[in-house]
């Protein structure tokens, strides 16, 4: 620590304030103040949401040169943590990274923190997690993350929290276009391209990525294609209409842990995301019309040991899809008064086999398809002046395992416009996916949904005419029917016997010093009374941005206490620094260069799979 604070403030000491911000990025991304859609479905204040909401904004997105966003959100939102396993690429099946959890709520793998974009749920129809590879910073205007239980308003999945990644949108005439490629460690290439086009009623935007890397190791390569387009017209001031595609691909090999090594464990996987959005904007009543359809297609070769291990015979395949259709509105009365009604459906399912190497039959291993239905209503009212109740039930019945009820109530109370004091009590579920009710050993079809309770005391304050603010929360989670794998008889079986009890506290903070040079800093502290994998007990970063003449500069520290890793639960404790630095050569060129890792720490997230130590990459950003 001593090391991280002299390198930390020998920056600072050359950086005095000069020139007009370039980007203020820190401050964007965790400024308290202004409107978010993730806590309500439709655009409401921060001080009016009584759950906990982290924004994290498109300069701070830009100025971290990351592809994948997951990295920049695991810096940026207090008692969010993700797993990783390399310098890039998070691969499927055993051995793959990626997994969320908040507040030591998420499952293995992901399935309890639902991942949306534009609020459509991004999860895979048979397994019921999100593939984090498939998610990417070129397509991102901003992310909002949900810390606690809401499954009040996203049903299924959501019993961890929400991440809603919200697409870019062009709103002024115009064409821009943008250029990224970066090469360093590893041999890691990654590269973008994006054009915004906006003329009157239409906008639209088209992106392209290319990203590979060799890997940390021998047999960890990694290759990826990604394309994006959305296209948008406004009909009139109050109605508006956005269909936008997303198809990635990627092959990931996994070199298996370093004691027990594979060979030719390879996965190639498409996944795509096409939507159709129709949304309405009044001064007393607003809300939207949402289809969505999601996608997959995955091959993957199981591998096997390089001294006497046999190869596989065959590969698993499978194809999985989400059909969906959500419509809401939200509804002022009165002054002080809100109403939101919604209606979700959804159709999830697929098939999964085995396709012999030697041209036998294939075998089927499952092919199933889920329905769910919910409507829900959610109330806020302004009560005794500044106070705000806000209460909602959600009503969500699964074909498989029937109806649940799901209570939240909040109370917000806005002391000023830069004070206020929240508390909410929330239900959280889940249900058992396709794959634990019927895929591989140990499956169970007579499985229950996963149930808790959130518990949540929060206050925020900004000083200094908004340039100041901090926000302070404290959690509690109680749950059952935790799904688990025992032996029984000999064999495995998935039963719903595990438990939930979690405490904790969260800080975040920004000081925007000058209009070029901001700092900010958030930590969270998770007390579990049962142990479980990646969920850090104490999570601490702290950063600044500075931008002067020519110059843009951000740089980082986080340090990650007591993480529990592998199933013995083995302690781990790290602390990482990264820099992310521009030059403008002239007013279209800027010269990138980003490091990792910069005190060389050695840990590991994934048991048996070592992260990278110091990495380096340089490039170019290109605007016309």
């Amino acid at each position: 620590m001593k090391r991280i604070l002299l390198i930390s403030t020998a920056l600072f000491l050359q950086l005095l304030p000069a020139g007009e911000s370039l980007a203020s990025a820190i401050t964007d991304s965790v400024q308290l103040e202004g409107v978010v859609v993730t806590g309500s479905r439709t655009e409401a204040s921060l001080q009016n949401i009584p759950m906990s909401v982290t924004v994290v904004g498109s300069k701070t997105i830009e100025s971290r040169l990351e592809q994948s966003l997951l990295p920049i959100i695991t810096e940026e939102v207090p008692g969010l943590f993700i797993t990783g396993r390399g310098v890039m690429g998070y691969g499927v099946s055993t051995g793959a990274a990626g997994g969320m959890k908040i507040r030591g709520v998420g499952g293995s793998p992901t399935t309890g923190v639902l991942l949306l974009i534009d609020g459509h749920p991004q999860y895979m129809g048979l397994m019921g997690h999100p593939l984090p590879d498939a998610y990417q910073s070129m397509m991102a205007e901003r992310v909002e993350v949900i810390r606690g239980a809401a499954s009040a308003l996203y049903g299924s999945n959501a019993s961890g929290g929400v991440i809603n990644i919200i697409t870019k949108k062009q709103r002024v005439d115009g064409v821009e276009t943008n250029l990224r490629a970066m090469y360093g460690s590893y041999n890691t290439v990654s590269s973008e391209v994006g054009s915004h086009v906006r003329s009157g009623k239409f906008s639209s935007y088209l992106s392209l990525g290319y990203n590979r890397s060799d890997g940390t190791r021998e047999n960890m390569d990694f290759d990826q294609y990604s394309a994006y387009g959305k296209f948008g017209y406004d009909f009139t001031p109050t109605w508006k209409a956005f269909a936008d595609v997303n198809v990635t691909n990627f092959s990931a090999s996994n070199a298996g842990e370093i004691n027990d090594p594979l060979i030719d464990n390879d996965a190639d996987v498409t996944r795509g995301v096409a939507s159709f959005s129709l949304e309405n904007k009044y001064d007393k009543t607003s809300g939207a019309l949402k289809f969505f359809y999601n996608f997959g297609m995955h091959e993957v070769d199981d591998g096997y040991a390089p001294n006497g291990g046999v190869p596989r015979d065959f590969h698993f395949r499978s194809t999985d899809n989400m059909l969906g259709v959500s419509l809401y509105q939200t509804l002022s009365l009165f002054t002080g008064n809100r109403i939101t009604a919604g209606l979700d459906l959804q159709r999830f399912g697929g098939r999964a086999w085995s396709s012999y190497l030697d041209g036998r039959a294939d075998v089927d291993i499952v092919e199933k398809g889920i329905n769910d239905a919910a409507g829900y209503l959610t109330i806020e009212q302004s009560v005794l002046s500044n106070l705000l109740l806000n209460a909602g039930v959600r009503a969500d019945n699964n074909s498989r395992t029937g109806t649940e009820w799901i209570p939240s109530v909040g109370l917000s109370f806005p002391v000023s416009g830069a004070t206020a004091l929240k508390a909410i009590v929330s239900k959280g579920f889940r249900n058992p996916t396709i794959r634990e009710m019927y895929m591989f050993p140990p499956q169970n079809p007579d499985l229950k949904p996963e149930r808790l309770m959130s518990y949540e005391l929060s206050f925020s304050q900004k000083l200094l005419d908004y340039k100041l603010g901090f926000d302070v929360n404290v959690f509690y989670i109680n749950g059952n029917n935790a799904i688990q794998t025992v032996m029984l008889n000999g064999k495995p079986l998935n039963v719903n016997i595990g438990k939930i009890e979690n405490y904790g506290l969260e800080l975040a903070s920004f000081y925007k010093v000058t209009p070029s040079f901001s700092i900010s800093a958030n930590y969270s502290w998770l007390n579990m009374k049962y142990k479980v994998e990646a969920a850090p007990e104490h999570k601490l970063y702290a950063g600044f941005s500075y931008a002067v003449s020519k110059w843009r500069l951000a740089s980082g520290v986080q340090h990650i206490g007591n993480l529990y890793v592998g199933e013995n639960l083995v302690k781990n404790s790290f602390t990482l620094w990264n820099v992310r630095a521009a030059y403008s050569v002239w007013k279209s060129l800027e010269l990138l260069v980003r490091g990792e890792n910069l005190l060389s720490q050695k840990y590991e997230i994934n048991e048996g799979y070592p992260m990278p130590e110091a990495t380096v990459f340089g490039g170019i950003n290109l605007r016309f």
